[in-house]
C-alpha cells in the first residue's frame, strides 16, 4: 500500500509538473503572438498614412513610419523598459537592474521565459505612439527631426506616463485610483497631445489654410488604401488589448485560474471580445451619423474602441457600444474646432487619440465609479476626480515634450523642409524610387 501511495504520488508530481512547464510555454506563446498582431497596427498606420499622403509625397511618408518604427524599438531596449520598471512612484528612481540593457534577463537565458516577450509586447506599444504621432506631420516634416520626437515619445514620455498609470504602484493608481485597462490616456492620449505640440511649430503645410482663416481641403491620393489602413489597425488592436491582459498561473501572475490586468483586477478574454466588437460597431455607426464621409467613418472604429479602452475590462457590452456611438459622433466636430485654431492635423491623430482618450478617461470615471482600481484591501476606487488628474498627466506629458523640443528643432532649421521642396514633393527631392512611375502623377498642391 506504502508503495503504491508513493508512486501515486510520483505521479501526480511528475503531471504537476508537466501542467505546470505546459502553463510556462502557453504564457510564453501568448505574448509572443501578441507581437505580430500588434505589427499590424503598424502596417496600418504605414497604409493609411501613404494613403492620406498626396502622390507626391507617399513614399517619403511610408518611410517616415518605418524608421520611427525601427528606432523607437531599440531606444526602448536601452531606456524605456528601465524606466517604466523604475519610476512608477517618481522620483528618485527605484531599483529596476532587471530592466537594464546588459541585466541577464535582456537576453538569451532559459531560465526566464517571460522578460523577452513582455519587452517585446510593450516595445510594440512604444512603437504604436511614433506611429500615431507619424501621421499628423506627414507631407512637411524633416526626416531627421521627426526621429528624434519619436524616439523621446515612444522611449520615454509614454513610458513616463505607463508607469504612474499603467503600473500596480503606479502614484495616480495608488493615491487617486486612476484605472486605464486599454490605455486610452498612457498610450492614446500622449501620442495625440504630442502630436499637437509638435503641429503648433510645425505649421500647417501650404494651401491647407486661406487668408481669411478658412480652411482648404487637401486630400489623399488613395482613400481605399487609408481605409484599408484603418481596418488594419482595428485588426491589429486585437493584439494590442490582448498583451494588456495578464495570463494567469504563473509566478509573476495576479491569479491561478483567471486573467487580470496590469492593476491586479481580475478580467478575462470574454470580456473583451464583447466590448472591442461593440465598441467597434458603436465608433462606426456614431461616425456615420455625423458624416458620410469614409474616411471619418473607419475613423470612428477606432475612435469607439478607444473611447471604452479605460473600462474593457468591466463594461457591459450595451454601455460600451453608447460610449463608442458618442465618441464617433464627436470626431468630425472635434477636428473641425482644431482647424479653426489652424492646426493641420493631416490624419485627424489629435482628435481620434488625443480628443478621445481624454474622453474615455472621463466616461469610466463616470460609469466605473467605485470599482478598485487595484487589488487588495482598503484600495483607491476609480473616480471621476482621478480620472481627471491621470487626463491632465497624460496631457502634459504629451503636449510639453511635443511643443519643447519641436521649438528646439525649429530653432535649429531642423523640423520643416524647405517650401521648394514641399511644393514640389518629398518623393521626387527626397527618395530615390517611384511610388508610380507608370501611371499615378503627382497631386497639385492645394489652391486658395
Amino acid at each position: 500500500m506504502e508503495e503504491q501511495i508513493a508512486a501515486l504520488t510520483e505521479q501526480v508530481a511528475a503531471l504537476q509538473g508537466s501542467a505546470a512547464v505546459t502553463n510556462t510555454m502557453v504564457a510564453e506563446m501568448f505574448y509572443y503572438l501578441t507581437i505580430p498582431l500588434m505589427i499590424i497596427i503598424h502596417a496600418g498606420f504605414l497604409a493609411y498614412e501613404m494613403g492620406a499622403s498626396r502622390a507626391k509625397n507617399v513614399l517619403a511618408s511610408g518611410i517616415k513610419n518605418i524608421l520611427a518604427f525601427a528606432y523607437v524599438l531599440p531606444a526602448f531596449f536601452f531606456v524605456g523598459w528601465w524606466i517604466y520598471w523604475a519610476m512608477p512612484t517618481g522620483l528618485p528612481a527605484g531599483d529596476a537592474s532587471f530592466a537594464l540593457p546588459w541585466s541577464e534577463s535582456m537576453g538569451p537565458f532559459l531560465g526566464d521565459n517571460s522578460s523577452g516577450v513582455f519587452w517585446g509586447a510593450f516595445a510594440l506599444f512604444a512603437a504604436t505612439t511614433a506611429s500615431i504621432f507619424s501621421g499628423a506631420v506627414i507631407e512637411r516634416i524633416q526626416t531627421t527631426g521627426f526621429i528624434i520626437l519619436a524616439v523621446f515619445l515612444g522611449a520615454v514620455a509614454w513610458v513616463v506616463a505607463a508607469a504612474w498609470g499603467w503600473h500596480a504602484d503606479g502614484w495616480l493608481v495608488t493615491n487617486f485610483g486612476y484605472h486605464d485597462f486599454g490605455a486610452a490616456g498612457v498610450v492614446h492620449t500622449v501620442a495625440g497631445f504630442f502630436a499637437l505640440g509638435v503641429l503648433i511649430n510645425l505649421g500647417p503645410r501650404i494651401g491647407k489654410f486661406n487668408a481669411d482663416g478658412s480652411a482648404n481641403h487637401i486630400g489623399g491620393h488613395n482613400m481605399p488604401f487609408t481605409i484599408t489602413g484603418l481596418m488594419l489597425i482595428i485588426v491589429g488592436f486585437w493584439g494590442f488589448l490582448m498583451a494588456c491582459a495578464i495570463f494567469p498561473g504563473e509566478g509573476w501572475s495576479w491569479f491561478s485560474n483567471n486573467f487580470g490586468t496590469i492593476y491586479g483586477t481580475p478580467t478575462n478574454l470574454s470580456a473583451l471580445a464583447f466590448n472591442i466588437l461593440m465598441a467597434f460597431s458603436g465608433g462606426v455607426i456614431g461616425a456615420w451619423f455625423i458624416t458620410r464621409d469614409p474616411f471619418w467613418m473607419m475613423s470612428g472604429a477606432l475612435a469607439g474602441i478607444i473611447a471604452t479602452a479605460s473600462g474593457l475590462d468591466v463594461y457591459w457590452p450595451p454601455l460600451a457600444f453608447l460610449i463608442a456611438m458618442a465618441g464617433g459622433m464627436l470626431l468630425k466636430p472635434a477636428a473641425a474646432v482644431l482647424e479653426r485654431f489652424r492646426i493641420d492635423d493631416a490624419v485627424g491623430a489629435v482628435t481620434v487619440h488625443g480628443t478621445i482618450g481624454v474622453f474615455g478617461l472621463l466616461m469610466f470615471g463616470i460609469w466605473g465609479a467605485g470599482y478598485p482600481a487595484l487589488q487588495g484591501e482598503g484600495v483607491a476606487t476609480v473616480n471621476l476626480l482621478g480620472q481627471a488628474i491621470g487626463a491632465v498627466v497624460c496631457i502634459l506629458l504629451g503636449f510639453v515634450p511635443g511643443y519643447v523640443i519641436s521649438l528646439i528643432l525649429k530653432m535649429a532649421g531642423m523640423l520643416r523642409i524647405g517650401e521648394a521642396a514641399e511644393l514640389a514633393g518629398l518623393d521626387p527631392t527626397k527618395v530615390p524610387a517611384q511610388a508610380y512611375p507608370e501611371g499615378i502623377t503627382p497631386s497639385e498642391p492645394a489652391s486658395s
